[in-house]
């Protein structure tokens, strides 16, 4: 299973980005799917997560809100739509796949990931 994670940028305070995820070489339709960040010097932390079916979702106390974690199960992409973004969001942000369809917070959960791609918001 390959994920491809893009759509990362330059921004500035209170401007809106999507990332998006492309997933191939397996079932899109029943991962589970997350998004994570990695800020410079910090450890990598949850951001969002949705389940196989797309109804259900779960985010980050820091993001609630201003992102929105979905998915096309049609074509194998998973989205991060986010907005008023702050200079704390700056980050590399990477996609993961958890093979029992849910939407956990636990990176240990998530057998397949992808490479990040790079949001930096500027005040």
């Amino acid at each position: 299973v390959q994920l491809q994670a893009f759509g990362g940028g330059a921004v500035q305070t209170g401007d809106s980005l999507t990332l998006s995820c492309a997933v191939s070489g397996g079932t899109f339709s029943k991962y589970g799917m997350g998004w994570f960040r990695q800020a410079p010097g910090k450890e990598r932390e949850f951001v969002a997560a949705i389940a196989r079916s797309g109804g259900l979702t779960r985010y980050a106390d820091s993001v609630k809100g201003r992102f929105t974690i979905s998915r096309d199960n049609a074509k194998n992409t998973l989205y991060l739509q986010m907005g008023s973004l702050k200079p704390e969001d700056t980050a590399a942000y990477s996609c993961a796949a958890d093979e029992r369809g849910l939407r956990s917070t636990l990176k240990s959960d998530y057998e397949y990931w992808g490479q990040g791609t790079l949001v930096t918001v500027s005040s």
